[in-house]
Order: C-alpha cells, then structure tokens, then sequence
C-alpha cells in the first residue's frame, strides 16, 4: 500500500484538505508515537476526513548539530510505509532547514498548517515543540490555534516496564544490542535499508558471501553478529546472520552491514534491500587466521538458524 507524500512548501491538494494531522517527529514510530498517530487516525475516521501524519526530515537535531554521530531509526520512504499501514490517508513532510528554521510558532500555525496545508486538527505528544527557538508547543497551539481555528490534542507519554517509551530509549537499547527491547518497543524488527555494493569479497571467499550495505544516517546498533532476515525487491524473505562492524579480521577496517543469506547465491549488486536485526549472537572480534574466522562463521550461522527458527 502507497499513499501520497506531501511536502510542507506544497498547498494541500483539495481532497486532503480538512484533514486531521499526527504532528511529531515519528522516526522510530514507536508505541508512543502510534498512540499519537492512532489518536489523530480515530478522530478522523470520525469525522470522514482524511488522516495526515506529517514528519520533519531531515530530522531538526541534524539540521542544528550537523556533527553528531548518525542516529536515525528509519528512512523516509520507511516511515511512508508504515505510515501507510498505520492507517494513513497521506504522509506530510516538514523539509527541514534554515527557512522552517527561522519560522515562528505563530507563523507555522497560521501560515503553515492552516493557510496552506489546510489542517482542521493537530494530535501531538505532550511534549512536542515547534518553530524558531522552539517557541510552540501545546499551549501554544491550543490558544493562538484556537483563534485560527485549529484544535489541538495532546497524547500523555506511553510507559512501558516503568519508563516512558522514546526513540532515545530505543537508540540505547540498540547500541546496548538489546536488539529484543528494541524491537519490543517498535513493536516491529530493527530494520536497514540500502543498496548492496560490491565488496572485497572476503565472505565469497571463505564460503560465505554477503550483501554489503552502507549504514549511510541510520544508527549504528552494537557492533557484532546478528540473526537477521533480509527482504529482497520483490519481497522474498530470506533468512540469515550478518556482521555489523569494522571486520577487524580484515584491513583496512571499514564499516558495513554485512548480511549472508543462507541457502541463496542469487546476484543482488545494485538492488534495495531491507535487512531486520532480530537477535545479537556476540560482539565483533578479531581471529588471528582465517581458519579460526572460518570455523565461528559456522558456529554464527548454526545459532543465528536457531534463533530464527
């Protein structure tokens, strides 16, 4: 299922004007954000008008802090996607850089969301802040909203094993290799996507060949062997481990995701793949031969064919 992206320079075609939006950032699209996102689908549903999730990308912290490490949970075309599945009529992308920077909460309300992109309703997170020096938030919104005709709802945190739900926890979780935690709050397999370039074909070589990715801004989960399974294009799902990491047997080191499907020997140079960390089976580390390397590959791919099992 597809459904049509918007950006925030664009007016609002006619048939999604009216609409109630989801506003936030919703990279990871965790359980919190769902409950927004769930809150802003009911009432539209209620009101036959159509349902909007908007997202800024890229996301305000990298556009202020050019410098930090990647940290990304999903790609844009990803959250389209399980935007879609959410229940979404369309995705609204806030194309963030100087200009929306420098807009003011007042403007973004009037200007933005009413005037051009014709919003009826706004559900956010208690928490959520917006315009120059993050000058909005719900207050803001439900009182100078109000008087241009915008409603705003607030959704409260949600908990679970006694903290609040965030993409902060779910970043920890990942470079912690919590890789079931992750996933518990995402409610959906951590997940990569990229295209497969070629590599030094050191995995052909000992037996085990791999599709290479590119991390590019997605976070870099704890480095080590993973149980994954890789979607290919055509939506085949493939079973198999991968080694996330600098692969500090080889030199030079160099990042990459590199996935090894079992039982597949199929070309995948130059195609989109998603890869979904499902278990982490140990820490990257460095063999002194390529014999011993060999022999813990066999052992990976055994455990990772249990985990997956």
């Amino acid at each position: 299922m597809s459904i049509p992206v918007i950006h925030h320079g664009d007016l609002m075609p006619g048939d999604l004007r009216g609409g109630i939006a989801a506003l936030g950032n919703f990279d990871g699209f965790h359980l919190g954000h769902q409950a927004v996102a769930g809150a802003a689908i009911e009432k539209a549903r209620a009101e036959n008008r159509p349902a909007v999730i908007a997202t800024f990308d890229p996301h305000p912290v990298r556009h202020f802090a050019p410098h930090v490490p990647p940290f990304r949970l999903t790609t844009l075309e990803q959250r389209r996607e399980i935007f879609a599945d959410a229940g979404a009529d369309a995705m609204l992308v806030f194309d963030f850089g100087d200009a929306l920077a420098a807009t003011t909460a007042e403007d973004f309300i009037a200007k933005l969301l009413v005037e051009r992109l014709g919003i009826s309703a706004v559900v956010t997170g208690e928490d959520f802040t917006f315009g120059k020096a993050r000058g909005g938030n719900i207050g803001v919104l439900r009182g100078f909203g109000g008087e241009h005709g915008l409603e705003s709802i607030a959704v409260g945190p949600v908990e679970n094993d006694g903290g609040v739900i965030s993409s902060s926890r779910i970043r920890d979780a990942l470079k912690a290799g919590d890789i079931a935690a992750a996933n518990a709050l995402l409610t959906r397999p951590f997940a990569v996507r990229g295209k497969v370039q070629h590599g030094d074909k050191n995995g052909r070589l000992l037996g085990f060949p791999t599709a290479n990715i590119d991390m590019d801004h997605y976070l870099r989960p704890r480095y080590g062997i993973y149980a994954v399974r890789g979607k290919l294009p055509d939506g085949t799902m493939l079973n198999g481990a991968a080694n996330m990491g600098i692969r500090p047997s080889f030199d030079p080191p160099k990042e990459l995701l590199e996935p090894h499907f079992f039982g597949f020997d199929g070309d995948l140079y130059g195609q989109e793949i998603e890869v979904e960390f499902h278990s982490f089976i140990r820490p990257e580390e460095k063999f002194d031969d390529l014999d011993s390397l060999k022999e813990q590959m066999h052992r990976d791919c055994e455990e990772a064919k249990r985990l997956l099992a």
